[in-house]
C-alpha cells in the first residue's frame, strides 16, 4: 500500500511538471487550475506548479526511505 502512495505522489509531481515545462493547455483550462491562473497569471501559475511537482516527487522520496527503515 505504502509504495501505490508512493507512485501516485510521484507521478502527481511528474505531471505538474510536465505540464509546467510543455504549458498544457488543458491541464491549466481546467477547474482545479483556473483558480491559480486567474490569481497570479499563467506563467506564474506554470512555476507554482513546476514547484509544486518538485515537492510532491520529493515527498514520495521521503516516504519511500523512510519506509525502507
Amino acid at each position: 500500500m505504502h509504495y501505490l502512495l508512493q507512485g501516485i505522489f510521484a507521478a502527481v509531481g511528474l505531471l505538474a511538471i510536465l505540464a509546467a515545462l510543455f504549458n498544457w493547455d488543458w491541464f491549466f483550462d481546467a477547474n482545479n487550475a483556473h483558480y491559480i491562473v486567474s490569481r497570479f497569471g499563467r506563467q506564474k501559475a506554470r512555476f507554482v506548479y513546476a514547484l509544486m511537482g518538485v515537492i510532491l516527487i520529493a515527498a514520495s522520496g521521503i516516504f519511500f526511505y523512510i519506509v525502507q527503515q
